[in-house]
């Protein structure tokens, strides 16, 4: 993921104001709000002053997933060329999930919040969405854990464990 935000921070940097450059890393899957924060550290970008846009970046695209993820990936279903890279995607999510179903909150809270590869908002919210979790319930899970891994990556990001 480092490498990815490097040529983020170096490419888009380029072109437009760092904080732009955060935002949309923070919009897209796989990097998510962690590889914002990785990028705001690499552009020296104020801590206090990347984690709301990293945070808005990545809450952004959680209602659209949550409430038309399933439609989407039945109008794909319908395309041969589609349905195979659909149905991968599906399974991930739902292999990702076992164990959440009795503890649904806690363990997506849990999945999008600690920092590790295949997890953050975005699988946590197609995982919400397949389960059919509450969408009320589901987006507080979403946004705890959002703010849970912008604490542990900013911290690791900006070297904050040095300080304590």
């Amino acid at each position: 993921m480092e490498s990815i935000a490097t040529w983020f921070a170096s490419t888009l940097g380029q072109h437009v104001s760092a904080q732009v450059v955060i935002f949309i890393t923070s919009l897209i899957p796989i990097l998510e709000c962690r590889g914002g924060l990785i990028v705001a550290s690499l552009l020296k970008v104020n801590i206090w002053q990347a984690i709301p846009i990293c945070v808005i970046g990545n809450i952004i695209p959680i209602p659209f997933i949550l409430f038309f993820i399933k439609k989407i990936f039945a109008w794909l279903k319908r395309f041969s060329f589609a349905r195979p890279f659909v149905e991968k995607l599906e399974k991930r999510a739902m292999n990702k999930s076992d164990g959440m179903n009795h503890g649904e909150f806690l363990g997506l809270l849990l999945f999008v919040g600690i920092p590790l590869p295949g997890t953050g908002a975005w699988t946590g919210s197609l995982i919400a969405s397949l389960l059919e979790m509450d969408i009320k319930k589901a987006s507080i899970a979403i946004f705890l854990g959002v703010l849970l891994a912008t604490l542990i990556v900013s911290t690791l990001s900006y070297g904050l464990l040095g300080a304590l």
